[in-house]
């Protein structure tokens, strides 16, 4: 008579405020709870900067998806003590960057506008926000043209750092360039929002 096999106890449910460096641990030893619980923190913030970055809403969703799978597969890679946020910006900017050269080496004969842009509070944190929906709707809809414009390499960091609170330093590593040159584009980035939005207001007087 053979004995009977024993089954391993189930893991509890990961507790809400488990750090994403143990998340990813569990997901790595099997748990598909944790990894779901991951995507969920980041589904709001991720595709956020990801449709920022790329201007259209199909195209967040494909590389927000691709990102996450590309977790999923380099999971086991993520090195100790490293921090899984930069980490996955990385993985998500990476991918937004194939997306637009891919986008670039197609010829298109129409341009394309985004719909359904969602907000981009850059002047709502200077308090320049009207009160009317219909005007913070257009607002938000000429920031959004005005990001888009704006060269690949300021929008990534303006969106990075204004927008999603990394340091330079993390930047920095996150793009493989000197601190300086985070710096540089920031400063420029700011530069380029600032005079394009001037200009703008002035074509409508």
């Amino acid at each position: 008579m053979s004995e009977p096999s024993i089954q391993p106890e189930p893991q509890p449910e990961p507790s809400p405020d488990a750090s994403d460096e143990e998340l990813l641990l569990r997901h790595r030893a099997g748990d598909a709870r944790a990894f779901a619980q991951l995507v969920r923190r980041y589904e709001r913030e991720l595709f956020h900067f990801l449709f920022r970055f790329l201007g259209e809403r199909g195209a967040a969703e494909d590389v927000f998806q691709d990102a996450f799978l590309q977790l999923h597969r380099s999971a086991d890679s993520f090195e100790s003590g490293r921090s899984f946020r930069p980490w996955l910006f990385t993985i998500a900017a990476n991918k937004a960057r194939d997306t637009l050269r891919s986008r670039k080496r197609r010829v298109h004969t129409t341009s394309t506008t985004a719909e359904d842009n969602e907000p981009i509070d850059l002047l709502a944190a200077a308090g320049a926000m009207p009160a009317e929906p219909l005007e913070r709707e257009e607002l938000r809809d000429e920031v959004q043209k005005t990001m888009q414009n704006m060269p690949e390499s300021m929008r990534e960091v303006l969106l990075l750092s204004y927008f999603h609170d990394f340091s330079y330093k993390e930047i920095s590593a996150m793009l493989d360039v000197p601190l300086g040159t985070v710096k540089s584009r920031l400063h420029a980035a700011v530069g380029y929002f600032g005079k394009a939005w001037i200009k703008k207001e002035k074509s409508k007087k």
